[in-house]
């Protein structure tokens, strides 16, 4: 067993590997992260033949996160994966590769490594970010934008009279609850005005990016609203909440298949 842990800004996200499947366990909120809540988690996992890490958090939540990895199994090999310019298949395009977030290059290596067919990848977490791979397995770039939380609330801390708010109070149901003819729309308050423009400038930015790719690039969502964006798409879509864990399942399981970077 392997123990793949996410680190990302809000969540850490983690699961067991056995046989090239994963297990998931129940995610945990950065800001409530503590020792004991990683202890109460963990200790009754058998011991993981190794950790891996992906980490986007702060240095104090990972150095957390590894020590009491090695309190529960003394000695234990812990990888922590950074982003690279060249492995797995894929080639990122970043001028500086270690710069692009080991999410984003690990969601990469997830899709190439299961698919290896163009894709366009969107993490519809803290930070919405896409990031697009062409049939080669070459990285083409990526977008960065605020997710559906941070716009409403640069909103609500950007002007005086906007709140934010989760629900659409025309129906009083949660906006999530509602058909996706429902769900986005012009809006004749102001709080349901809010959730519709959100959602609907993350709609936007995926569709405007797919108006300019191939035809056949598939289209992966993941990160916590992935399922909520994924049903107002006018594009078919795969929801896996896992990929980053699936990308670090790689990283310890090593190529297969064609999965290897040509030669420059």
């Amino acid at each position: 067993m392997n123990l793949l842990i996410d680190m990302g800004n809000t969540r850490l996200k983690w699961g067991r590997a056995k046989g090239g499947q994963i297990i998931s366990g129940q995610s945990l909120v950065n800001a409530r992260l503590n020792r004991q809540e990683l202890i109460e988690r963990w200790k009754d996992l058998s011991r993981p033949k190794r950790l891996a890490v992906s980490c986007v958090s702060s240095n104090r939540l990972l150095e957390l996160v590894q020590s009491v990895a090695l309190e529960l199994w003394p000695d234990v090999d812990i990888v922590q994966v950074k982003s690279q310019a060249c492995a797995f298949g894929v080639t990122n395009a970043y001028l500086q590769p270690e710069k692009l977030g080991v999410d984003r290059w690990l969601s990469l290596v997830a899709v190439w490594c299961r698919y290896q067919n163009p894709a366009c990848i969107v993490d519809c977490g803290t930070a919405i970010t896409v990031d697009l791979i062409d049939a080669g397995g070459k990285h083409q770039g990526g977008l960065i934008s605020p997710g559906l939380a941070l716009m409403k609330n640069s909103l609500a801390q950007g002007t005086e009279a906007l709140s934010v708010s989760e629900t659409n109070h025309a129906s009083g149901q949660p906006i999530a609850t509602l058909p996706p003819s429902m769900a986005v729309g012009p809006a004749n308050f102001t709080e349901a005005a809010i959730y519709s423009g959100t959602l609907a400038a993350a709609v936007g930015l995926i569709e405007h990016t797919l108006a300019k790719q191939p035809a056949n690039m598939h289209l992966v969502l993941t990160g916590g609203d992935a399922e909520l964006i994924a049903r107002q798409l006018n594009v078919a879509s795969t929801v896996d909440p896992e990929l980053v864990l699936r990308g670090l399942l790689c990283v310890l399981e090593g190529p297969v298949g064609n999965c290897f970077c040509p030669d420059a």
